[in-house]
Order: structure tokens, then C-alpha cells, then sequence
């Protein structure tokens, strides 16, 4: 997920390069965003080369590639977390009269209260009630436990407000994985995880949240999302 910022940098480099075949300038790409230096020019470049969408070259002008676009601007889905669609038990029109019932397995898991798609909350320490979920979402080592979502800061990544996630207790994350992040032992929100030397970087799936940047002894991983339930 990229900021208003990084997606309006992208946006304008890919357009440059369709219309002239080079990219622009440093100078040209901070008019276009209206900035005040190119140090932050600088500072969005190497965003979007961590996360994959442009690459520089060595020992070349202007040495700037696109290597993929965001939905957004026209390009292929992303990899990664798609929430997963379970089907009711509602028959299908015109389904035979002697067709069998298929047995789903499912487990209750523990829904340890709400976390928060947005500005970090208190953290999930109790036990609200319990959900019910398919086992296949929770077939992996480890054990399992479901959230209630508050607000809408993960919308682009399929999350929204009042959906149950389900987590994987791990204290581990590979750049790119939206986790539980419990930060300064105190708050809990529900992030993707970006790690930058010796940083962490808790980043929204909506633009119009920024991304939180912590010295890495300031978070900890408490989860990873691996499914979601969602009631209409």
C-alpha cells in the first residue's frame, strides 16, 4: 500500500516515461508534487524501491525503472492477503433434489476484543466471546485467535470496519505481512510490516493514513493475519 504521496510520485514517473520514453528529473518531480526539496523526493523514491514498484540503474541519467503499478494506476492485483469468501448454505437455483449436504469442519476460536485499523488502541488482553471458523483457515502450526476491526485504515487491503480477523500467534513478520503490532506494550493495531534497518514501519492500506515509522524495540509483533470473517 503506497501514500497519496508515493502514489502520486509513481503515477507521474510512469506517465513521463510512457509520454518520453525517459523519466523525469529530480527538479521536475518535485515541481510536479509540489515540494519544497528534493530530499523528499529522495525519501519517496526509496519508499517505492522497497516496495517493489520501481528500480534504480547503475550508472545511468535519470537511471529510473518502473517494475509494477498498483491496481490503482492499471496494474495486476497484488499477491498477498485476499479475504477468503465462504459460501452460505443456501441452496442454488435449480440444485438437484437428491444433492447431499458437504460437512464443513469449523472451530471456535476466541475473540479477544477489538483492534484497531487505524489510530493504535488499548492492547487485547480479555476474551469477548467466541466465533466460529472454517478449519481450513486455521490448518497451519500455532495457535489462533480472532479480532473485532475498528476503523478503516486497512479498507484497499479488503479489511473493514466491524469484520473479524483471524491471527496466528507468531513474533515474527516478512515485509509485506499485515500483523498485530503491539506498540510500546501499551497499544495494539492491526498493520502491514515493513522492517527499515533498525526501524519498523506500520503501514495503513489507506491512503489517507500515514505510515508509522518506530525504532524497532518499540514494536512487537503479536500476530499475523491469515483469514476474515465478515457478517452483511
Amino acid at each position: 500500500m503506497l501514500t497519496k504521496k508515493q502514489l502520486d510520485l509513481l503515477d507521474y514517473i510512469n506517465k513521463r516515461i510512457q509520454r518520453d520514453g525517459v523519466p523525469p528529473s529530480f527538479d521536475e518531480m518535485k515541481e510536479a508534487l509540489d515540494l519544497r526539496s528534493k530530499s523528499g523526493i529522495h525519501r519517496l523514491i526509496t519508499a517505492l524501491e522497497e516496495r517493489g514498484f520501481i528500480r534504480r540503474l547503475a550508472h545511468r541519467a535519470r537511471a529510473l525503472e518502473i517494475v509494477k503499478l498498483p491496481e490503482s494506476l492499471g496494474g495486476a492485483p497484488a499477491h498477498g492477503f485476499t479475504p477468503r469468501v465462504i459460501e452460505g448454505d443456501r441452496p442454488e437455483a435449480g440444485q438437484p433434489a437428491n444433492a447431499r449436504p458437504v460437512e464443513v469442519h469449523a472451530l471456535e476460536l476466541p475473540v479477544m476484543g477489538r483492534i484497531a485499523a487505524g489510530v493504535p488502541i488499548e492492547a487485547i488482553n480479555h476474551v469477548s466471546h467466541n466465533v466460529a471458523v472454517p478449519g481450513a483457515m486455521v490448518s497451519g502450526q500455532g495457535n489462533h485467535y480472532a479480532l473485532e476491526v475498528k476503523g478503516d485504515s486497512m479498507i484497499e487491503a479488503g479489511i473493514n470496519d466491524g469484520d473479524i480477523v483471524v491471527i496466528r500467534e507468531t513474533s515474527t513478520a516478512d515485509n509485506g505481512d499485515i500483523v498485530v503490532a503491539l506498540v510500546e506494550d501499551q497499544e495494539a493495531t492491526l498493520k502491514r510490516f515493513f522492517r527499515r534497518g533498525g526501524a519498523i514501519a506500520l503501514e495503513a492500506a489507506n491512503p489517507a493514513y500515514e505510515t508509522r515509522v518506530l525504532p524497532d524495540d518499540k514494536v512487537k509483533v503479536q500476530g499475523r493475519l491469515v483469514g476474515l470473517i465478515r457478517s452483511y
